[in-house]
């Protein structure tokens, strides 16, 4: 057999006659140097897998650097996938298998790996410097510490050279140039070796490169190489080729989407569910700049104005000065420039204008860990402002759900006249997992009130929700000032009187608290309403308590999920069902913020579990402390 008729075969025969392993969920990782392209073949990894019809959870990491030093451990990228035929919730725990492209990559990451896991490696980047520069003192590949695995161990380096130095009429003059699809390569291979088509990645190659012929060519001789290696090389016989079947899902179009493209798709289709252009103004900053790169791409065709001001103070501000004219002011950032916004969103909170604030929280404090997922942004959403400054904050649980948490955010400012924060993090930004995509006509619509009863001083109150007219510039009869000095009672008129400023205080606050009557009432993720131990999540926490409750639900035992969106305010019943639980549990990717704010408001004794290593939670951590407090309460 050659390696057309391969390439032709949807199983070679030695496939064929070996058989494939079929598994019910596969996690697999790739890591290497951070220019190895290696979240290119991770995604593509994904959006085959999607395509193919699993379930998936994906989970990009990389360095903070732009470009450490070559083949150091500071600068490994990974790119984790994890996909299944049945519903999953994580990017997983352990991994299935491991591709590592160089030694730092093996060094920093074969700790994940299960015993027994695949471990595919380059030999040809297990050079003496490139081991020494990993840490290690002897070759692994020689010195038996990998017996616990399956390692398929490739050249994977010289096959590439060898593949491109093959093609007639390319002229790839570099091993450097070559070894740049090293990447596709091995991709190819894993490819085959799980069982998944390659034609969408070669689609892809070709769109991307459409204008590099050579680089074109390269990349899918790469990708058409390492797929031939696995079905004509005779592979170890304990190396298991494995199949996922596809999962069942509810029937509808479905795509990839990133928590970056799902809020930027939120952010246009629910400020015009409202009747409103969104108009997004952000300055760049990791992780958040990629809702700046997804709305520009859509651009004023679908109705929003994109903004990159000179800074995070001028991004803030243009947005408040776009609700001020009746648009829907939007911003996006990360934890330093939401400190920076600090003074801005307090002239939004008094001059009560709908704005909508994306925090895409990373590890901190400063500048901190710029690339890594950190819950660390609560205490500033909810209380980093000067005075008394109350506003909503919602979290967002995952990449698909970001649309629809952003769309209720949306919701909250045009309603209730007021900025919202949204509280993302570096994680769901990053991650992709498949996305139903909902109807645009059948989002809940509503027209904004420019006038309340017929009224337009600009701060008259609907007596509902205690919201302000949106009144905005040309309106006849709206003339109106607003500014950051305390606007008087209706009128709006500077005041410096006290009675009006309890008067007005009062009023801010008594509007957003309001808004727990206009909110659903919060229910058990999964679990009975009472019992021994409740575990409460927000924000991403939540794939990785999901798993763990639903797999100690069918062990038997008394634990309970319960998901927190509506972070401020609470939930107007949260006290009472909290109440009806012996333990709390709150795993938090801080110190300890939600569960701090729970026990002030309930004077309850709610527990922290608490990480901040700049990784989500591991299920094994979560099910380890709700056995924990389960053993408590029996004893």
């Amino acid at each position: 057999m050659n390696i057309q008729s391969a390439l032709e075969e949807p199983e070679s025969r030695a496939a064929s006659e070996r058989g494939r392993t079929t598994r019910d969920s596969v996690v697999i990782r790739f890591a290497g140097d951070s220019g190895d392209g290696i979240q290119s073949a991770g995604t593509q990894f994904g959006l085959e897998a999607a395509l193919g019809g699993n379930d998936l959870a994906t989970f990009p990491d990389f360095p903070s650097e732009i470009r450490a030093p070559a083949g150091s451990p500071g600068g490994v990228s990974s790119f984790q996938i994890h996909f299944s035929s049945r519903e999953i919730h994580t990017p997983g725990d352990r991994l299935d298998c491991l591709v590592a492209l160089n030694p730092a990559a093996l060094t920093i990451h074969l700790k994940d790996l299960l015993p027994g896991g695949m471990l595919i490696v380059d030999t040809g980047a297990f050079r003496s410097a490139a081991l020494k520069k990993a840490g290690y003192e002897t070759d692994p590949l020689q010195d038996g510490s990998l017996e616990a695995y399956h390692v398929l161990a490739i050249d994977i380096s010289t096959m590439t050279r060898e593949t491109v130095a093959s093609l007639e009429d390319v002229d790839v003059s570099s091993k450097k140039d070559a070894l740049k699809a090293r990447n596709m390569w091995v991709l190819g291979l894993v490819y085959w070796v799980f069982g998944r088509d390659r034609h969408s990645t070669l689609d892809w190659i070709d769109k991307k490169f459409a204008k590099k012929p050579t680089v074109r060519t390269v990349n899918r001789a790469a990708i058409e190489a390492g797929y031939a290696f696995g079905a004509t090389a005779q592979l170890p016989t304990d190396l298991d080729l494995v199949t996922v079947p596809p999962a069942k899902a509810e029937p509808g179009l479905y795509r990839t989407v990133t928590g970056g493209e799902a809020i930027a798709y939120a952010l246009v289709a629910g400020a015009h569910a409202h009747g409103v252009d969104p108009v997004y103004c952000s300055y760049p900053i990791t992780p958040a700049s990629s809702m700046l790169h997804a709305l520009a791409k859509l651009g004023e065709t679908v109705g929003v104005k994109t903004f990159q001001a000179e800074d995070e103070i001028a991004a803030v501000c243009a947005a408040i000065g776009a609700s001020f004219a009746g648009t829907l002011g939007i911003t996006g950032t990360s934890g330093p420039g939401m400190a920076l916004k600090g003074e801005a969103l307090g002239l939004a909170v008094g001059a009560e204008l709908p704005l909508v604030i994306v925090n895409v929280q990373r590890g901190g404090p400063s500048t901190g860990l710029p690339t890594k997922v950190e819950q660390a942004d609560l205490y500033q959403a909810a209380y980093g402002r000067h005075g008394d400054s109350p506003m909503p904050v919602v979290a967002i649980s995952s990449p698909a759900d970001a649309f629809d948490v952003t769309l209720e955010a949306i919701r909250l400012a045009v309603t209730f006249m007021t900025p919202v924060v949204v509280l993302s993090d570096g994680y769901i930004a990053n991650a992709s997992e498949p996305w139903r995509i909902p109807k645009l006509a059948d989002l809940p619509r509503s027209e904004v009130k420019r006038t309340i009863d017929g009224h337009l001083e600009p701060f008259y109150r609907d007596p509902e929700t205690l919201a302000r007219p949106w009144v905005k510039p040309g309106m006849k009869g709206g003339i109106h000032r607003l500014g950051g000095l305390e606007r008087k009672n209706i009128t709006g008129e500077v005041s410096y009187d006290a009675d009006n400023h309890q008067t007005m205080t009062d009023l801010r606050t008594a509007k957003i608290a309001g808004i727990a009557d206009h909110i659903p009432e919060q229910t058990v993720t999964l679990g009975a309403s009472e019992g021994d131990v409740a575990v409460v999540s927000w924000g991403s926490t939540f794939g990785a308590v999901t798993d763990a409750v639903e797999k100690m639900i069918t062990e038997g035992k008394s634990v309970s999920h319960i998901h927190m969106t509506h972070l401020v305010p609470f939930p107007r019943n949260l006290g009472a069902l909290l109440g009806r639980f012996k333990r709390i549990i709150v795993p938090e990717l801080n110190t300890g913020q939600l569960v701090t704010m729970i026990r002030a408001e309930y004077l309850i004794p709610a527990e922290p579990l608490s990480k901040v290593a700049g990784q989500p939670f591991h299920i094994s951590e979560i099910e380890e402390a709700v056995d924990k407090a389960l053993q408590e309460v029996r004893s």
